[in-house]
């Protein structure tokens, strides 16, 4: 593992971020676009905040426009959130397969992510915190969203598995 990056004024470590995840509400603005339209504007999103990881952020189903959203095949299982289920993401005239996914019925301790929907940020056109455009966390299976808020090294490159 590469040394850990000293966080400067008003960033965070990964490092620093608990395991098992921690569930935190932010006011930050999230817009996520696709196709060359807004699928979702929200001020309402948490962030899942688990150590070696940029934060994965979570959007109300509420904030997504009509149409985003279906069904899609695949599931996968968090040793902590529980069960999850994906979906296709629409926006424009583009169609991203499992792309997105959601907990039906999280594990206990994370009730609070029932309604809320994540992306992988690399398949969307852009996803923004506050403005800013997220990079997207290496690797094909994490979903963390990379800002200048957050230093790592972050888990999901080649090589950081056995992190």
């Amino acid at each position: 593992m590469r040394a850990r990056i000293e966080p400067g004024p008003g960033q965070e470590s990964v490092w620093d971020y608990p395991r098992p995840p921690r569930v935190e509400p932010t006011s930050e603005r999230i817009v996520v676009h696709l196709g060359g339209a807004v699928i979702a504007d929200t001020t309402s999103a948490v962030r899942v905040l688990e150590t070696s990881h940029p934060p994965a952020y979570y959007i109300p189903r509420t904030a997504f426009v009509a149409g985003a959203l279906t069904p899609a095949d695949g599931a996968s299982w968090c040793e902590f959130k529980g069960h999850a289920s994906y979906l296709d993401v629409h926006g424009g005239a583009d169609t991203v397969s499992s792309a997105a996914w959601f907990y039906p019925n999280p594990s206990t301790g994370f009730e609070a992510l029932a309604g809320l929907v994540s992306l992988y940020p690399g398949r969307m056109e852009t996803c923004e915190v506050d403005g800013e455009t997220v990079v997207a966390q290496d690797g094909g299976f994490y979903g963390g969203w990379i800002t200048s808020r957050v230093v790592g090294p972050f888990k999901g490159a080649a090589g950081t598995r056995g992190w």
